[in-house]
């Protein structure tokens, strides 16, 4: 498997430390990672001109774009909302596709308060079908993440996906985000699996441990996924600049 980084691995660097996308492209480089992704908190724009330039910078450094990331929901309390966020991800597939991102993370949402989980479920459902069809058109493939809420358990992730029942949308599986029996949520989660977030560790049903990547690796490969571990360190009190070189050289240990 090849190694990538998501953005939010250096929240702290772009929020307070005015890290470009071009720097922190640099320092992926650097690290000897293999892609990168690009996370749309920290786009300075999305003009054509941008964005092309962007594009050849990572050509430059030698980095495939593994994907592209944003935020926000699908379940949100009023069809004007929700209806916004269908178009926001219409953007965000369009700008993917410019810069040539194989891949479009999105989170689900948790339940409105006062709303009902099945109608959550639902919105969702409809939701990523309609962004589905924009998917298809641009050759950009939508990842929905187990990002707690409605996709806090493997169950819950991939009883959307069959809903949504479309070639277009798989999972982007973060292995710090499950929180019960997670390598068992791992297998479940592998074969729909076109994405992933690597995290050094997870909560073992109340209990922060590592996760132990070779274990992860062979789950991996046995679902058949030859894609990016994109790491995501979230490790508090942790200097990401000092501390990702390190879990990478792990991860390549392991994995390679």
């Amino acid at each position: 498997m090849k190694l990538s980084c998501a953005g939010y691995t250096f929240n702290t660097y772009f929020r307070e430390k005015g890290l470009s996308l071009e720097k922190y492209a640099d320092v992926c480089a650097d690290m000897g990672l293999d892609g990168i992704e690009l996370t749309q908190y920290y786009f300075p724009e999305t003009s054509p001109a941008y964005l092309n330039a962007l594009k050849r910078h990572l050509l430059r450094r030698g980095l495939a774009l593994a994907g592209t990331a944003i935020g926000g929901a699908f379940c949100l309390a009023t069809a004007e909302e929700r209806q916004q966020h269908v178009e926001f991800v219409k953007e965000w597939l369009d700008i993917s596709a410019r810069l040539g991102s194989p891949c479009l993370r999105v989170f689900a949402g948790e339940t409105p308060e006062g709303q009902s989980e099945e109608d959550a479920f639902q919105w969702t459902v409809e939701g990523l079908k309609e962004c589905a069809a924009r998917a298809g058109e641009v050759g950009v493939m939508i990842g929905v993440e187990n990002h707690g809420g409605l996709t806090g358990t493997a169950e819950g992730l991939i009883r959307i996906l069959k809903a949504v029942a479309s070639d277009w949308v798989g999972a982007l599986l973060d292995f710090g985000n499950y929180s019960q029996e997670p390598y068992a949520e791992f297998e479940q989660t592998a074969p729909y699996t076109v994405m992933t977030h690597a995290k050094p560790t997870s909560d073992f049903a109340g209990s922060r441990d590592y996760v132990d990547y070779r274990r992860v690796a062979d789950i991996m490969r046995r679902a058949g996924y030859r894609g990016f571990l994109s790491i995501e360190y979230e490790e508090p009190g942790q200097d990401a600049m000092v501390e990702v070189p390190r879990f990478a050289a792990y991860l390549r240990g392991v994995t390679g």
